[in-house]
């Protein structure tokens, strides 16, 4: 794109040198044409109060205009033609000067009855376009299937339920020309897109073509549309298509010649024009290789007196800014963060299998349908799951539940082993529009209520964190911690502090954490519009050294305790602010979930309780906490499964060991 940033230069009077790999690009570098012709800003069409050296140009004003290109509707699912719909939707949202379909607008190879219904139904999604429309015959639309076939087979139904044959109009001075390629052979009538006989354009359209061409001699451009590009298969249609092109050239004002039929985009320019084979707009699509050419699209042409321009819009990538309304896109990011149910969790038996049913259960929580497509997966292939997708479209406000075997063969859980993973491609019917969220993966439960606990009197297990981003990741859904008071304590040794040091935090503008950069301890909770924080004033941790930690909230203070000691305080009261964003032991969290101020060091015994257990200026801290309960999170990392931690409080509920966090015995 090196012609666009020196036709930026250019707007301007000052002195700028062009990079000449425009800033580091290496992959935009295709040359689309000569710059927009502009002119200086007068005072009849540019205003300021303001003083510049910088005088800028604007653009030329010229009788411009945009039409749109779609692609064959045929071959696929009868419930494509929702595509189809959606590219309308898209359309009205670009208000184009016309539409025109390249054809194969119904299945067609049928009888009259049937053909009527499918012309029917295509007519009424297209007559949903604020504009007009122009269609072009293709081989679906003219072909016959059936008994009592007419010599001519669908041209009478055609021509008298959508368009001549053949036509052209003329707009802005620019013509278009919408031709028959499945007129037939001329001899028997015989109507075959795989025969070249068959796709010989009779002398009647060909005289036509001609005396429009003439007409149109003092035209800017003109634009041809049919659906078999004939140029682009001569095994199939022969040379016939040369005695036209050649029209076309002599002309010397054909712009463009575009065509549909083989479902994917092509490119084929010839002495100056452009030809252009479109894919599919709801017809039949295998995506081999969507981003070249192989999807659901429209071509738009933007037309000016000396040039015209062609993009191609994916159908439904198009986005109505004033459908964004803030509680759409509430309902919607609820519905991507809402948990599915899970019961009960997967049970591990000591010798590493499971053989269970459990029962998955997804809820709309939108005021609108959404289509879901449910899939077990895991990166462990010694998980026997369901391969088979689960499909449902979910009305407001209503849940689905479904039942899913999951098995696993006797082996130690080494460090291989994977969770599974319910995967969901949600897409929230919304009046508007089709939206999409992005595919959700959420981490099935797992129980390891087998699993013994190590004895901490013989063998004393601890969380070992490398300080580049090993921490214990325990997930929001995992637990609930209401509003009101919290007790929030650790066990702790560092190997060293940073400026920015995360022990346990939950804090990205919200929620609580304890921090300990530089050797200074603080404790924060988010209450109202602020945290309120309880902090030590100075650096008094040392490394190498055990300490027992603990942040108090008491609905009225938040109080700060190192080794059982009062170290500071701080006054507030509010209602907590909450986030859906993972607990980490070991660092802080970022606001895509990841870790992030990571701690060096090790962690003994974490626990989270939903009271305040501890007041006053003086306590002496357990070493090895126990579960009561107002206990929500116990890790006393006495026991451990692949890469699991389970909570001591709920076994059926585990932390995950990620960045090269282990347990290790102390």
């Amino acid at each position: 794109m090196k012609h666009l940033f020196i036709f930026i230069v250019a707007l301007a009077a000052a002195t700028v040198f062009a990079q000449e790999d425009n800033i580091g690009h290496t992959r935009h570098t295709f040359k689309y044409g000569e710059p927009l012709p502009t002119e200086s800003a007068s005072e009849a069409r540019f205003s300021t109060t303001r003083t510049s050296d910088v005088q800028r140009k604007l653009p030329v004003a010229e009788n411009s205009f945009t039409f749109l290109v779609f692609g064959d509707r045929t071959g696929g699912a009868v419930k494509d033609v929702s595509i189809l719909a959606d590219a309308v939707h898209d359309a009205n949202l670009l208000e184009p000067d016309f539409v025109i379909n390249i054809g194969d607008m119904v299945n067609g190879y049928n009888t009259t009855p049937l053909w009527l219904e499918q012309a029917n139904e295509y007519r009424g999604i297209m007559d949903e376009l604020l504009c007009p429309w122009f269609p072009v015959t293709g081989n679906h639309d003219l072909y016959w299937r059936g008994p009592d076939k007419p010599k001519t087979e669908h041209e009478a139904d055609y021509e008298k339920n959508v368009a001549p044959l053949w036509y052209a109009f003329e707009h802005k001075n620019c013509w278009f020309i919408a031709l028959c390629s499945d007129e037939g052979n001329p001899e028997t009538g015989e109507k075959d897109f795989l025969k070249p006989k068959c796709q010989e354009m009779s002398d009647a359209q060909f005289s036509w073509l001609k005396s429009v061409l003439d007409k149109a001699k003092n035209a800017d451009h003109v634009f041809v549309f049919l659906h078999q590009p004939r140029w682009a298969r001569p095994e199939s249609y022969g040379d016939d298509w040369d005695k036209v092109h050649a029209e076309f050239v002599k002309a010397g004002n054909v712009a463009a010649v575009f065509a549909g039929h083989i479902h994917r985009m092509r490119s084929d320019p010839k002495d100056g024009i452009e030809y252009l084979t479109l894919a599919t707009t709801g017809g039949g699509q295998g995506f081999e290789v969507p981003r070249a050419g192989f999807l659901h699209e429209f071509h738009k042409v933007a037309v000016r007196k000396n040039r015209v321009g062609y993009a191609t819009i994916p159908v439904g990538s198009l986005i109505d800014p004033r459908e964004l309304t803030d509680a759409l896109q509430a309902e919607v990011v609820a519905l991507k963060r809402q948990v599915p149910k899970f019961e009960p969790a997967i049970p591990f038996q000591q010798d590493g299998s499971c053989d269970t049913t459990i029962k998955i259960t997804v809820t709309n929580t939108a005021g609108f349908p959404a289509d879901w497509t449910l899939l077990l997966d895991s990166a462990d292939s010694r998980w026997d799951l369901s391969v088979k997708p689960v499909q449902t479209v979910i009305e407001p406000g209503k849940s689905f539940t479904f039942e899913q075997r999951v098995k696993r063969p006797a082996g130690g859980l080494d460090t291989a082993i994977r969770p599974v993973y319910l995967k969901r491609r949600v897409v929230a019917l919304t009046p508007g529009s089709r939206i999409e969220i992005p595919e959700i993966a959420t981490e099935i439960p797992l129980d390891f209520s087998a699993f013994p606990a190590a004895d901490p009197k013989t063998e004393q297990k601890v969380l070992k964190l490398d300080g580049n981003g090993a921490a214990l990741k325990i997930p929001n859904e995992s637990f609930f911690l209401p509003n009101g008071p919290v007790t929030f304590e650790t066990w702790f040794r560092a190997d060293k502090f940073s400026a920015r040091t995360g022990l346990a935090t939950k804090t990205e503008n919200s929620d609580y954490g304890i921090f300990v950069g530089n050797g200074r301890p603080d404790f924060s909770i988010f209450l109202g519009k602020k945290y309120l924080t309880a902090s030590s004033g100075g650096s008094v941790l040392e490394t190498n050294r055990w300490y027992h930690i603990a942040g108090v909230y008491d609905g009225k203070e938040a109080r700060l305790y190192l080794d059982g000691r009062l170290i500071g305080r701080k006054s507030g009261t509010g209602k907590r602010k909450t986030n859906t964003l993972p607990l980490y032991l070991g660092g802080d969290v970022d606001q895509y979930g990841g870790v992030t101020s990571p701690f060096a060091g090790v962690i003994d015994s974490f626990r989270l309780s939903k009271t305040a257990r501890y007041s006053g200026d003086e306590f002496k801290p357990e070493r090895d906490f126990a579960t009561d309960d107002d206990t929500v999170l116990l890790f006393d990392m006495q026991r451990s499964a692949g890469g699991w931690v389970p909570n001591a409080a709920d076994p059926k509920k585990a932390a995950i060991l990620v960045g090269g966090a282990t347990i290790i015995t102390d």
